[in-house]
């Protein structure tokens, strides 16, 4: 066993093991744990693509670069999709919409889908024979090649008919899924908390290879997904490792790590990539959830630069810029081809008061470049909207239940799913 992964399994034992004990409030200031150096904000010209209109969110590879969607948004429905978010079960994945039609799975395993006006369409629960509900958590929904197809945390990935939600095969890759498929052409590649990537057949869910990372014992709950371009398949591991390789046979192409930490952070331990690999213009991009966000040459996998910012999501490219939200809370705006911070925009990272013992960690998914602005939605029940030149707030909605996904755009609706297990539609 490595140094890390033992500190990080220890940590997480100590962390348990104190739930129990009454918590001490020691004397003395308080400071921010935010140690990242001081960044004078700057507001500079941003060139954004034009916005379109996208049909459909069928995985984040496929949305343009900058959706269309109005300014003044209102709920349109709210739907119940299944369980939510509870003490031993979290929604991991994000909404995915077809044709006016959009399919959710909740914590349980149990697929949605749900109909424009919000009505229930059809269930599928994918809850294995051999367990019982509540034994897992977690899971993600792609769409490709006319087909839904959803990973879940009982380590297995099914392919759906999306008209009935009848199963049409189920593959078991004996380890917890929690990140979405990718779907390319003939072939669905998917990435398990083992650090197995597979890659199966889209028709039969057959293993056409496997390629497999250094295990890591301390990870991140949402998983991060393959990324594709051309001749080019891009598998982040639990562990910090990129591994590019040919879609025909998986055979390498190149190699490497996005490897550092965030001083005085328990959680940078954790190197898994939340960052999934995002290509934009011959360059991967990739972060992990220890601080570390990284540029690499799609052609060798050359390092191009390195910045100390972590980040809990995707990282979302446009306009010679680079838009996430970091580890410690913040949205930020780098520099594309430097990956100098332009600017760094505080988030709410606790709620409650502050003695510690009822605050709780807000969670923030996106950011979502749509309609000129950045949309990051929160577990604190509220959709801020951001200026994507200067990083000011231009607006908030509010969310019932707090939000437990990214936002989606698709005909010009915004799509969020709440930690109480609910499907929230804004136009």
């Amino acid at each position: 066993m490595t140094l890390r992964p033992f500190i990080g399994a220890a940590f997480v034992l100590s962390v348990l093991a104190a739930c129990g004990e009454e918590q001490i409030i020691l004397p003395g200031d308080r400071f921010d744990i935010r140690d990242t150096a001081p960044v004078v904000n700057q507001t500079l010209p941003l060139a954004l693509p034009q916005a379109q209109v996208n049909a459909d969110w069928t995985q984040r590879a496929a949305i343009p670069a900058h959706p269309a969607l109005g300014a003044a948004l209102q709920p349109v429905f709210v739907a119940d999709i299944g369980q939510g978010d509870s003490r031993r079960a979290r929604l991991t994945g994000e909404p995915v919409v077809v044709d006016g039609v959009i399919y959710t799975v909740d914590s349980g395993a149990t697929v949605t889908a749900t109909g424009a006006a919000g009505q229930t369409i059809w269930q599928r629960d994918l809850t294995p024979d051999r367990f019982n509900a509540g034994q897992a958590s977690g899971g993600a929904v792609s769409f490709g090649g006319g087909r839904v197809y959803v990973t879940t945390g009982f380590g297995e990935i099914s392919a759906l008919d999306p008209a009935t939600g009848a199963v049409i095969w189920t593959k078991t890759l004996n380890a917890p899924v929690n990140a979405p498929a990718t779907i390319n052409g003939d072939l669905v590649y998917v990435v398990a908390r083992d650090s197995t990537a597979w890659a199966l057949d889209a028709a039969t869910g057959l293993t056409r290879w496997q390629q497999s990372g250094t295990p890591s014992l301390t990870t991140f709950a949402g998983s991060a997904a393959v990324a594709v371009s051309g001749e080019t398949v891009v598998i982040p591991f639990p562990s910090g490792e990129i591994l590019a390789t040919y879609p025909q046979g998986g055979l390498p192409r190149w190699t490497n790590v996005v490897a550092g930490d965030r001083l005085g952070r328990a959680a940078s331990l954790v190197s898994d990539i939340a960052g999934a690999p995002v290509i934009d213009a011959g360059r991967v991009y990739a972060a992990s959830f220890g601080g570390r966000s990284v540029a690499f040459d799609i052609r060798d996998g050359s390092r191009i630069w390195t910045a100390g910012e972590g980040a809990v999501g995707p990282i979302w490219p446009a306009g010679g810029s680079l838009f996430m939200v970091n580890d410690i809370s913040e949205l930020v705006r780098l520099d594309a081809a430097t990956g100098a911070p332009v600017w760094r925009v505080d988030l709410p990272d606790f709620e409650g008061d502050n003695t510690g013992r009822q605050r709780s960690v807000i969670a923030h998914f996106g950011p979502v470049l749509a309609g000129g602005r950045l949309i990051v939605a929160s577990s604190d029940g509220v959709i801020r909207q951001f200026d994507p030149a200067s990083g000011a707030l231009i607006g908030t909605i509010g969310l019932p239940g707090g939000a437990a996904s990214a936002p989606v755009v698709a005909g010009q609706t915004l799509y969020v799913i709440s930690k109480t297990g609910q499907l929230h539609a804004f136009r």
